[in-house]
């Protein structure tokens, strides 16, 4: 059974929260998304919330017998909320960096993420970072890709606009404020797709993954949801998940099949070398 409550809101949007359910005594698990980062999480059509990140979490959460309640919000307010206790965990996309790794524990990555920007059909095409010069780039406020515009803007010789949503950063490139929006592969796949007024162009390789954030001192959390994960990509579960929503099928390297040894992204802070011996139902 699923039930949900809307709030109006986030870009004519508001504020969504699906449980998920699961039995009475079970504990609840607190999270939060981006419900415009498409296709990782957005409104169905009959209400509720579907995408990536949603089905990862509903399968995370029955696996460790707890129920879910996912609140839809800007990605800006995510890492507060969850450093302030109201979330238990973000399942919103969130980028492994170094920096966030000295504040936040995460588990191993479930899709790698490179940065790819968005532009109107109509362009000449961004082929090289060179070709940003003059340019003015739209952002999602809070994400890696406000980092990386922030850090390259001077070097490049472009600007940038932060937005409260990827979408809105989108609509800024349609509309002419913008000339090209920065974003996950994945989602700029998504809106190029479903949007014939824009296209893909230039991809910045980053080796960088997605995965779960906790708060730095709940460990306990952060290696209980990594076995579930594990156990998830061991079956195929998210491998399967990703063909669905993103129209390809990772390869035996991906982030999405491949088990780390220990808790947490290698080679980043946080991370837990100790071997785990998987334990899946």
């Amino acid at each position: 059974m699923t039930s949900f409550k809307l709030n109006l809101g986030l870009a004519a949007i508001g504020t969504l929260i699906l449980t998920v359910g699961m039995p009475a005594m079970a504990q609840v698990l607190k999270t939060g998304v981006d419900a415009t980062f498409a296709p990782h999480a957005m409104v169905k059509l009959g209400g509720g919330l579907q995408g990536f990140n949603i089905e990862l979490g509903e399968e995370m959460a029955k696996r460790m017998g707890k129920k879910l309640e996912v609140e839809g919000t800007e990605f800006s307010g995510l890492i507060p909320g969850l450093n302030a206790k109201k979330y238990d965990f973000v399942l919103a996309p969130v980028t492994v960096t170094p920096e966030r790794a000295k504040t936040l524990l995460f588990t191993e990555g479930y899709l790698n993420t490179d940065f790819t920007f968005v532009e109107k059909k109509s362009a000449p095409g961004i082929k090289s970072l060179d070709d940003l010069k003059g340019k003015t780039i739209a952002v999602n406020k809070g994400s890696a890709y406000e980092t990386w515009t922030r850090d390259n803007a001077a070097k490049y010789g472009f600007k940038y606009d932060v937005y409260g949503s990827n979408s809105d950063a989108i609509q800024a490139v349609q509309s002419g404020r913008a000339d090209a929006n920065l974003g996950g592969n994945t989602v700029s796949a998504w809106a190029a797709k479903q949007n014939q007024e824009v296209k893909t162009s230039y991809t910045i390789t980053t080796g960088l993954v997605w995965a779960l954030a906790f708060r730095g001192d709940d460990k306990a959390g952060r290696d209980a949801a990594s076995m579930a994960l594990k156990c998830m990509k061991k079956d195929g579960f998210v491998a399967k998940a990703a063909e669905k929503w993103f129209g390809f099928k990772p390869g035996p390297d991906a982030a999405a099949v491949v088990i780390a040894p220990g808790h947490g992204v290698p080679n980043m802070e946080g991370y837990d070398a100790t071997p785990v011996t998987l334990k899946c139902s």
